[in-house]
């Protein structure tokens, strides 16, 4: 771990008068950045209760606040809860007692979420209103003071979804996130003269981590968006001069989904940064932007990354490093490498696939008071990451999905994420989520959501032509949707689509067995011996799923 602080990165901006962080027209410089920072952190040490964990609770959209606060923080060696404006009633007030907040920030546009909330012992801030002010003038004068804090300190109390129970709070230190930060600056060639964009939410631990921390470690500026924009992406870039950005779950999809111009090559960007977008999505963006995107793997916890190198073979992640594995869930042992035929397609996937585990070193600092997850992750002194992979001959590991992304049709195991990738090759899907629906007799029925324009004739030549497309893997049903439903991080929302399957408000198209193409799914077929049984998957009823997020 490195011995850097997060404060002593903020303090090192004071009087660099360089651009440094721009948002809705206002643009503050590196050392007015630093003084903002100096001035929180100075009034969070007269809030903060004399023994009360030192931690205060963000609920803000990408704002020239979120920024300021954290690195306010980091001076008081104080942690900072990102707090998801999604969340509902008893659930987000639960996000922040758990955390043990004593101090709330938020803006107006978000004090309708706390009403009725019952916050014994919070103090709220709202931004933007004559009282915060006021708070803020008596400590105008204050500069940055590093000597507060630590590497040890923690500084990140960020949530992390589970497929069952409420949201984990992942800790991340100052010393981790520096060397996070200082690692991706290094692989990027990050420069002081770069612009971040970061138009993924700050609450999440992607832009914090891989927007943020490399440009605070490299001194380059921060361009902020309060909430992603598919349409407002290009003009952003061009308007901030943006050379990097990150990205999550299907934000480059919606991007490609907008309407081309003749134009779009014309751009500073130099590289986007992210996970889930997939290699089809990918070579799209570059042939349109031409921008390159890395895709990398971290579980959110810092347990465990791949990184892409050159050479990595189309589909693969990257080369495990030393102490990567693929296990069995079950019984602990390693799985036998993937075995690929000529077109791609996975010939073992059923032996093949298992959970990534990390039996090396890892940063993993837990979650706050939560031992039972904890446990959950470390196991046997290994990091479990939940999520699945496969691993080739070579070293290579190729993300399988999620934990719960599994699916076992006619006694085959599959995974979600494989399939997604060969259905993204359809000419008229803007964005692809594969998932399980309960089998009437045992295991899963392959489902597939997809937005775009679904023909059922030509889909079913499209399957027919995939080479890598193995027998079990086609969808037997399909759901068209306008839009695919998300989550606050633009992460494709599952759990929505697996709770509702073939009981849904959009069409659905079904191919039942022997049948050459797909046909509307009816209510007599619903009520019929081929349609899928409500309730949960027939996998997860017999055990034979791993172990969840």
């Amino acid at each position: 771990m490195e011995s850097t602080s997060i404060a002593e990165l903020v303090a090192a901006r004071w009087g660099d008068h360089r651009p440094g962080l721009w948002c809705e027209g206002r643009v503050l410089t590196q050392h007015e950045v630093a003084a903002g920072a100096a001035v929180r952190a100075a009034l969070l040490g007269e809030l903060l209760p004399p023994g009360a964990e030192p931690h205060v609770g963000v609920l803000l959209d990408n704002t020239l606040e979120f920024p300021l606060w954290l690195a306010g923080a980091a001076l008081a060696g104080a942690a900072v809860a990102g707090i998801n404006p999604t969340r509902r009633g008893a659930e987000l007030a639960r996000d922040i007692l758990h955390t043990e907040c004593r101090v709330l920030v938020t803006e107006p546009v978000h004090l309708p979420l706390l009403r009725g909330l019952a916050l014994p012992g919070v103090r709220v801030l709202v931004t933007g209103t004559p009282e915060y002010d006021a708070l803020l003038a008596p400590y105008a004068g204050a500069r940055p003071d590093a000597s507060r804090a630590t590497a040890r300190d923690r500084l990140l109390l960020y949530f992390t979804s589970g497929s069952t129970g409420a949201p984990k709070a992942a800790i991340c230190t100052q010393g981790r996130l520096a060397a996070a930060g200082r690692s991706l600056a290094e692989q990027f060639r990050v420069r002081p003269d770069d612009v971040h964009y970061i138009c993924m939410p700050m609450f999440h631990g992607n832009a914090v981590i891989a927007d943020w921390a490399p440009a605070l470690v490299a001194g380059a500026g921060v361009a902020l968006r309060r909430r992603f924009s598919a349409s407002g992406f290009l003009d952003d870039v061009r308007a901030y001069g943006a050379t990097y950005f990150t990205y999550v779950g299907r934000a480059i999809q919606y991007v490609l989904a907008t309407e081309s111009r003749p134009d779009d090559r014309d751009n500073p960007l130099r590289l986007g940064f992210g996970t889930e977008a997939g290699a089809a999505d990918a070579a799209a963006f570059e042939r349109r932007f031409g921008v390159r995107l890395v895709e990398g793997y971290g579980s959110s916890e810092g347990g465990a990354a791949v990184q892409w190198s050159p050479g990595t073979p189309a589909g693969a992640v990257g080369r495990a490093t030393p102490g990567l594995v693929v296990l069995d869930p079950e019984t602990g042992r390693e799985r036998p490498v993937a075995r690929f035929d000529a077109g791609g397609r996975l010939l073992n996937g059923d032996e093949a696939i298992g959970e990534l585990v990390n039996r090396g070193p890892n940063p993993f600092e837990g979650y706050w008071r939560n031992p039972g997850a904890e446990a959950e992750r470390r196991r046997d002194g290994a990091y479990w990451t939940g999520d699945l992979f496969c691993k080739d001959a070579e070293g290579y590991l190729y993300f399988a999905g999620r934990a719960d992304d599994r699916l076992r049709v006619d006694g085959e195991n599959l995974a979600a994420a494989m399939i997604e990738n060969i259905l993204a090759r359809y000419e008229g899907a803007r964005a692809v989520a594969v998932y399980a629906v309960p089998d009437p007799v045992t295991g899963d029925q392959v489902m597939a959501a997809l937005s775009g324009a679904f023909d059922p004739d030509t889909f079913s030549a499209f399957l027919r032509a995939q080479p890598d497309l193995g027998t079990k893997m086609a969808p037997r049903f399909v759901r068209v949707v306008p839009r695919m439903p998300v989550t606050a991080t633009n992460k494709i929302h599952r759990a929505l689509l697996r709770r509702e399957g073939v009981h849904c408000p959009d069409p659905v198209w079904w191919r039942p067995p022997d049948e050459p193409t797909y046909r509307p799914f009816t209510t007599r077929d619903a009520e019929g011996p081929l349609a899928p049984t409500r309730g949960p998957s027939s996998v997860r009823r017999q055990g034979l799923e791993p172990r969840t997020r």
